[in-house]
């Protein structure tokens, strides 16, 4: 019996759009390891960007495996494909549940790290940098209450009198935690897409995978048959 043809070469692009997503996924990671990875509030605060790192890796290394197990007809290399498949499967699904479902402890871990930083003007110099680039680029002040954070409120926190947030006394009243916290939800909608989309490759791929798996037993037994 002879391995269906369109499973296979099916098999082979979408492993093909695995591995570009893998490739996809460690760059995106990798910019913002350089971009944000160096202030130390964002580092603390919303750790990750290491874990999109190895999670990119992953999936480039299984996609390479299951071009070369398509190509190949190798069944060692499908199943371990399959079973990989499986255990990341099974693994999203249960971030995607304890995500929804921890949305609010999350926050609050967050603000609970952010609240460890103050008063903000004890900290060491590096880290009053960090935040001082941090109000400036989310146009923000302190970081749970506001400009009261501050001893003295710094050049950073100064803004124009017409910007919404905006007192009369010219700085910004919105603290950052707000701010991190409303662009870490802006972005879970992005972040639970990508997620969804690539849980649909991985259905496919098992599906692809175990189809070409037993056609190649099939064949084999029936060559050994012969």
């Amino acid at each position: 019996m002879a391995v269906n043809k369109c499973i296979k070469y099916l098999l082979f692009f979408f492993n093909l759009l695995f591995w570009l997503s893998g490739c996809l996924i460690l760059g995106v990671s990798i910019y913002l390891k350089v971009s944000k990875g160096g202030n130390k509030i964002t580092s603390d605060s919303l750790p990750g960007v290491d874990l999109l790192i190895a999670i990119g890796v992953i999936i480039m290394v299984l996609g390479f495996l299951g071009c070369c197990g398509a190509i190949r007809e190798n069944r060692c290399l499908l199943l371990l494909f399959f079973i990989s498949l499986l255990i990341i499967f099974i693994l999203l699904v249960a971030a995607g549940i304890l995500g929804a479902v921890g949305e609010k402890k999350v926050n609050d871990l967050v603000k609970e790290s952010l609240a460890k930083l103050t008063p903000l003007s004890s900290q060491p110099a590096d880290v009053q940098a960090d935040l001082e680039d941090l109000q400036r680029e989310l146009q923000c002040c302190g970081l749970m209450n506001g400009p009261s954070d501050w001893t003295a409120v710094p050049a950073s926190c100064r803004c124009n009198a017409t910007i919404t947030d905006c007192k009369s006394s010219a700085v910004y009243t919105t603290p950052c935690s707000t701010k991190i916290i409303s662009l870490m939800q802006s972005n879970l909608t992005v972040v639970l897409g990508i997620a969804f989309a690539i849980a649909i490759l991985l259905i496919f791929g098992m599906v692809f995978s175990m189809i070409l798996y037993c056609q190649i037993g099939r064949k084999d037994a029936a060559a050994s048959t012969a």
